[in-house]
C-alpha cells in the first residue's frame, strides 16, 4: 500500500510537467517536408549485415533474417509481400560519444514482389547472400562519414555508396496523420505504390518513425519522383519539421547531438528505440551500458520555451550555447542545444529544469525566462529518477 500511495504521489507531482504546447504547428494538419539536411548511403555486399552489427547501436541483424511470418500470402499491385520497418541508430566513438546518426531502410527484394507483367509473383535473381540496406544520414558530415565507415570497412565484402543524387529523404508529420505506413497501397492502383510492389524501378513506401509514433512517417524516395500522399498534403519548408521536434524534445544530426561530445544517453536515444542492450559489441558499447545499467541519467535533453516575465513568448533572442540558469542562484542548470523562435531545447539537470520551487532565465539575458517541459513520450521513470526524496532503483 505505501509504494501504491507513493506511486499515485509522483503521479499528481509529474502530471503538472505534461504542458499543451502553443505554437503556430499547434493545430496544423498533415505536413510534409522534404528534409536537405539529409543525404542518402547506399550499402551492399554480402557483409552489409556483419559490418554494420559491429559499429551501430542498434541491432542491424533484422535486415538479415528471413521474412517468416511476415510474409503475406499474395503480394497485390499496391503492396509487397513483405515490409520490414526501417531502424534508427548511431555510430559511437570509441569512448562512448556521438559521432554520427543512421535512419536504415531495407528496400523490397525482387522474390518479394510481383514480376513486371504483375502477374504473378517474382523470383529471386539468384543472389548470393548479398543484402542491400540504404541510410538517410546528416548531410553536413557525409564526406567525413564516408571516409570513416570505409576506414572500419577494412577487408569486409561491402560497397559503400553516395546515392544523394537518386534518393531524397522525407518526412510526414503533424496532427490527425492518418495510418499511412502502407500509403500508396488501397483501392487503386497507385503508381508510386506500385514500384514497391512490382519490378519496374525501386519502389518506396512511407514507415513509421522509428524513433516515436508523434514523430509522424519517414522514408526516401527516388529524386525524380514525388511520394505518395505529399500532394495532398501541405508541403512546407523543413525548419517546420524543426519545430516539430523542438515541441517533442527531439534531437537529430550532429548540428543538434554535438559530435564527438554528445553522451546519447543524456539524449534519450533509450528511448528513441536507438540502442539494443542484447546484441553484443559495438563501438562505444561499454560505457553505454555502464551508465545503463547504472539506472540514473542526470541530465537529459528537455524542450524549452522562451517567455518574458508577463509569460509571453520571446522570438528570435536565444541562440544555442547560450547557457540557463536558475534565476536566484546563478546556478547553471543547462545549455541551449537549439534554438528557433521561441522553442529550443538542452541538456538540462532534469531535477533542477523541473523544480516546483524554481524559476529558469538565460545568463547574460535575465530578462528571458525558460520553462522546461517535459514530454509526455517520456517514461515515468525518466522523472521520478531525479525527484529529491525518490530512491532510484
Amino acid at each position: 500500500m505505501p509504494r501504491l500511495n507513493l506511486r499515485r504521489q509522483l503521479s499528481n507531482l509529474t502530471g503538472i510537467y505534461h504542458r499543451k504546447i502553443h505554437s503556430g504547428l499547434e493545430d496544423a494538419g498533415p505536413m510534409a517536408s522534404k528534409l536537405k539536411s539529409r543525404s542518402v548511403v547506399r550499402f551492399s555486399g554480402p557483409d552489409t549485415v556483419k559490418f554494420l552489427q559491429g559499429l551501430l547501436t542498434n541491432d542491424v541483424r533484422r535486415f538479415g533474417e528471413s521474412s517468416g511470418e511476415e510474409t503475406s500470402t499474395v503480394p497485390t499491385p499496391n503492396m509487397p509481400s513483405v515490409s520490414t520497418p526501417p531502424m534508427y541508430a548511431a555510430l559511437l566513438t570509441p569512448q562512448g560519444r556521438f559521432l554520427y546518426d543512421f535512419f536504415l531502410y531495407s528496400p523490397t527484394k525482387p522474390d518479394e514482389k510481383l514480376d513486371r507483367t504483375g502477374s504473378g509473383p517474382g523470383s529471386d535473381p539468384g543472389r548470393d547472400g548479398s543484402v542491400e540496406l540504404f541510410a538517410d544520414v546528416d548531410v553536413s558530415v557525409l564526406d567525413e562519414l564516408l571516409e570513416t565507415l570505409k576506414k572500419y570497412r577494412l577487408r569486409s565484402k561491402v560497397d559503400i555508396e553516395n546515392v544523394a543524387e537518386e534518393f531524397s529523404c522525407w518526412q510526414r508529420y503533424g496532427r490527425n496523420l492518418t495510418g499511412s505506413s502502407s500509403v500508396g497501397w488501397g483501392g487503386g492502383v497507385d503508381r508510386a505504390g506500385e514500384s514497391t510492389a512490382s519490378g519496374n524501378k525501386y519502389g518506396w513506401q512511407w514507415y513509421e518513425d522509428p524513433r516515436l509514433d508523434c514523430l509522424g512517417y519517414r522514408s526516401i524516395f527516388p529524386s525524380d519522383a514525388t511520394p505518395p500522399l505529399v500532394e495532398a498534403d501541405k508541403e512546407t519548408d523543413e525548419s517546420n519539421y524543426l519545430l516539430w521536434r523542438l515541441e517533442h524534445g527531439v534531437a537529430e544530426g550532429s548540428a543538434e547531438i554535438p559530435k564527438g561530445e554528445a553522451v546519447p544517453l543524456e539524449y534519450n536515444f533509450v528511448g528513441l528505440n536507438a540502442i539494443s542492450f542484447d546484441k553484443g559489441c559495438y563501438v562505444g558499447q561499454e560505457l553505454i551500458a555502464r551508465t545503463h545499467h547504472r539506472g540514473v541519467i542526470r541530465k537529459r535533453l528537455v524542450p524549452l520555451r522562451f517567455i518574458d516575465n508577463n509569460g509571453k513568448e520571446v522570438n528570435q533572442k536565444i541562440a544555442a550555447g547560450a547557457e540557463v540558469v536558475e534565476s536566484g542562484s546563478g546556478k547553471k542548470v543547462g545549455t541551449v542545444s537549439t534554438a528557433l523562435g521561441s522553442r529550443g531545447m538542452g541538456v538540462m539537470r532534469v531535477e533542477e529544469a523541473f523544480k516546483a520551487s524554481g524559476e529558469l532565465s538565460v545568463s547574460g539575458s535575465e530578462e528571458v525566462k525558460v520553462e522546461a517541459i517535459r514530454p509526455r513520450w517520456w517514461p515515468a521513470e525518466w522523472f521520478q529518477q531525479n525527484q529529491p526524496g525518490v530512491a532510484s532503483a
